[in-house]
């Protein structure tokens, strides 16, 4: 009888060779066992399947899949959640690098905050060589009580990467999936937010790599970002950057009208994303149009929303 592991790690890869031996030593090496490692290859194009074979063979944990085609990263993200058979779920990167207590420290959290949904540790961005450049201070409110106090805190205080922390799988499959449309991870984490509090292990534990090839860097401009999460978003059409800016706005609202707060809570979390939407228009003015903030136009589209119209997308 096969023992299912109490953990799941997702590990969407493209192209990944030059880091990903790295992070698999990383992530095999953790004091913290009892998991599995699903990792799904997006049909790649250099040696990362070689890499992700030999160390299945070596490690009975990974669990690995090739796609016969590229589907984008979003759809490679929630593909290695909706495999996963754990209580616990986190997505790893093919470039980062993980202390060998991470894991243990996360697990351990919840264990002992069953009203904790996820958990994270203090984090730092290191460079190709994997040198620290630059601790990151975690000063969002994710562990309040209230819900509001949450949210309003991804809405308005940068950093934070809870996407990346250990997750209760039974809030995952309460959420709607992971989109590609622009800063998608966000308005994902402030719909985990709505179901309970983060916490974060004040331990240094985790290094995010800032490379050239990184994604954020190889995709400088809101459309290569997200036809990099799904290539459909290429398509000016049907995707103009307006669109991409405007499901964005959409999905901060429509998680509110999903969650399961109360009436009250609802009505606090509306008001604070309008002042976000007042404040973001007004800085955006000389932008870009491909890195622009949203407009009045999309304040108007959250006002019909709180009024209680259907707002809907072009």
């Amino acid at each position: 009888m096969t023992t299912v592991p109490r953990l799941s790690l997702g590990l969407p890869v493209y192209n990944g060779e030059e880091y990903l031996a790295e992070s698999l030593d990383a992530l095999l090496g953790q004091t913290y066992e009892d998991f599995e490692l699903i990792i799904s290859d997006n049909a790649s194009t250099d040696g990362t399947d070689e890499i992700c074979r030999r160390y299945a063979e070596k490690d009975s944990r990974i669990r690995y899949v090739r796609q016969p085609k590229n589907v984008g990263a979003t759809p490679n993200h929630n593909f290695v959640f909706d495999v996963s058979r754990t209580e616990l779920f986190k997505w790893v990167s093919h470039d980062d690098l993980y202390a060998r207590d991470l894991l243990k420290r996360c697990v351990e959290a919840l264990d002992e905050r069953p009203d904790v949904i996820l958990a994270h540790c203090d984090q730092a961005i290191i460079d190709g060589d994997g040198r620290i450049v630059q601790p990151l201070q975690y000063t969002l409110d994710t562990a309040s009580r209230h819900a509001p106090d949450r949210f309003r805190s991804i809405l308005f205080e940068p950093g934070g990467d809870d996407f990346y922390g250990v997750i209760r799988a039974d809030v995952l499959r309460r959420v709607k999936p992971l989109d590609s449309y622009h800063h998608a991870d966000r308005t994902y984490s402030a719909e985990m937010a709505m179901h309970g509090p983060f916490h974060q292990v004040p331990e240094l534990l985790y290094f995010r790599r800032d490379h050239p090839g990184r994604a954020e860097r190889a995709n400088p401009t809101i459309r290569s970002r997200c036809a990099n999460l799904d290539p459909r978003r290429a398509n000016r059409l049907r995707n103009p950057t307006v669109r991409l800016l405007g499901e964005y706005v959409y999905g901060f609202a429509d998680l509110i009208r999903r969650a399961p707060i109360s009436a009250a809570d609802k009505r606090e979390c509306f008001g604070h994303l309008g002042a976000w939407l007042t404040n973001r228009a007004r800085s955006g003015h000389g932008e870009r149009v491909e890195d622009r903030a949203p407009t009045a136009s999309d304040v108007a589209t959250v006002n019909e929303i709180v009024a209680g119209r259907e707002g809907r997308l072009a």
